[in-house]
Order: C-alpha cells, then sequence, then structure tokens
C-alpha cells in the first residue's frame, strides 16, 4: 500500500492544448472516506507567459510552496491534493473541512510572504471528484510485483 505523502509528476493537456505539469498526492483514501473534507480549495497564480513561471517568480513560489504544505504537515484542517503548473498559472488544490479553517491555514501560512498575486476559489466537493479525474488522468499504478 502506498503511503501518504507519495507525490507523482505527469504531463498533462490542458484546455488550449498547452503542458500542464500535474503533481498529484497518493495514498489519500483516510481524508478522502472521512467524509470531513467537503470543501475543495483552489489557490491559482497567473502569471506571464504560456509555459512555466518565469525565473523571477519561481523562488517566491517555492516559498509559498514550502510554507503552505509545513503549515499543512501541522494543521490538519485541510490536505493539499494536488498542484498543477503550466499555460500561464499555478494551481493548488486542496480539501478542507471548511473554507474558515482553511482561510486561518493560509493566513498563517503565508504572513510572512509579500502579498501573493493568488486567486481563491471553493465550491463543494464531498465525493472529491475533481481529485479522482486527476488520479485517472495522470497517476500511473505501480505493478503488484
Amino acid at each position: 500500500m502506498a503511503k501518504e505523502g507519495i507525490w507523482w509528476t505527469a504531463p498533462a493537456e490542458g484546455p488550449g492544448g498547452e503542458t500542464i505539469m500535474v503533481t498529484g498526492r497518493d495514498a489519500l483514501d483516510v481524508y478522502r472516506e472521512s467524509g470531513k473534507y467537503k470543501d475543495r480549495i483552489e489557490l491559482s497564480w497567473p502569471y506571464e507567459g504560456g509555459g512555466m513561471p518565469p525565473v523571477e517568480i519561481q523562488d517566491l513560489m517555492e516559498q509559498a510552496d514550502t510554507a503552505l504544505k509545513a503549515m499543512l504537515s501541522r494543521n490538519k484542517g485541510a490536505v493539499l491534493t494536488g498542484i498543477y503548473t503550466g499555460a500561464g498559472e499555478r494551481t493548488w488544490i486542496l480539501y478542507a473541512k471548511s473554507t474558515s479553517i482553511f482561510q486561518s491555514i493560509i493566513n498563517l501560512a503565508w504572513k510572512d510572504l509579500p502579498l501573493l498575486p493568488v486567486r481563491i476559489s471553493a465550491e463543494r466537493d464531498p465525493e472529491w471528484h475533481e481529485y479522482a479525474e486527476m488520479r485517472e488522468l495522470t497517476y500511473i499504478h505501480p505493478s503488484d510485483d
């Protein structure tokens, strides 16, 4: 059985045919099946150009990523399931117990960073449809051999 924290990265095709690098997380059944994480949160950071993020913002994006993951390792109010990068945008996908809990998490995680050009959206997805679709399209299941 896969351990929580196992990540994979695979290319996918964006809506306009662009390459999007999808980094997904495996072994999240304990969160998914708990029924507690019903709100899907999307953090979207647009950037200029089409492909991967420009060098001048890559460091700040990595700082934001590291800070978010560190906060989520201490606070189980939300779980990061995937990161999409390409076609002029990086998007983090999370499932949260509630939007208000997530608001506290993100405010604490990014408190030491400058104001980031990130759009936040949320919707109910108690069955984790987005996560299932991401796995189906990008995850190569290891053989049991």
